[in-house]
């Protein structure tokens, strides 16, 4: 996880200390809930809506222009099946590291080891 992503959940955890240890972080979010706030923001930004699974689809092409591997990106996304290209790539110790501080690059940040 890049860190910037980890700071803003520690951030959220200090705001909402009643969670226990083994509590969904957003336990008031549902589907219906992240359709409709996906919905509004579509309409209020002027944009068309998209699927929240497209959300996964734009992280991957986003990673692929970061210039990371496709076997890291299908590991990332938790993908099994691969081609047989694919199949004899290995994927490189680090590579989730890797993926976190692009991450926290592309935002400005720096990443922390």
């Amino acid at each position: 996880m890049p860190s910037f992503l980890a700071e803003e959940i520690e951030e959220y955890l200090r705001l909402h200390a009643k969670a226990k240890p083994n509590a969904r972080i957003f336990p008031t979010m549902t589907k219906h809930l992240l359709h409709h706030e996906m919905t509004r923001g579509a309409k209020a930004a002027g944009l068309k809506r998209i699927r929240i699974h497209d959300l996964r689809h734009s992280h991957a092409t986003m990673l692929v222009e970061m210039g990371m591997s496709v076997p890291s990106i299908a590991a990332r996304l938790g993908h099994s099946g691969e081609t047989v290209t694919h199949r004899y790539l290995l994927l490189l110790p680090g590579s989730e590291a890797a993926i976190a501080s692009k991450l926290d690059t592309m935002m400005g940040r720096r990443a922390h080891g």
